[in-house]
């Protein structure tokens, strides 16, 4: 199963000053905006999204058809393949694509822990 891009979602109480942070870690600004609440910074091949009243918890994002800088795969495994083979190892999950539909869709599920796992194709 080819998953894509990985990176952590961080829902952050104050962004300015999670950016500051990060950039001090070496990252920058790759996508997002202050004005938008979120912000994407990358440090080499390491993404870190930052997200300011977007949801409650971190969360685990893969990014299946992108590579680490967002740029379309020629190949990749499809979101509704994906899924598939989550069900076939009934794997719940807490949204579903549309298993009729292409392009963009998404996934979300659970690891054992209960860490929230976002599975986001954009192509």
């Amino acid at each position: 199963m080819k998953l894509g891009a990985f990176s952590i979602s961080l829902s952050v109480k104050n962004l300015e000053a999670s950016k500051k942070f990060y950039e001090q870690l070496g990252f920058t600004k790759f996508a997002g905006s202050l004005e938008m609440n979120y912000l994407i910074m990358k440090n080499e091949s390491s993404i870190i999204g930052l997200f300011q009243g977007m949801f409650e918890n971190n969360i685990i994002t893969f990014n299946p058809g992108w590579n680490n800088d967002a740029q379309a795969l020629e190949s990749f495994d499809d979101i509704r393949s994906i899924q598939k083979s989550l069900k076939s190892y009934n794997i719940a999950l807490d949204r579903e694509a549309d298993e009729n539909s292409s392009g963009p869709a998404s996934v979300v599920l659970k690891d054992p822990d209960g860490n929230t796992i976002l599975l986001d194709q954009h192509v």
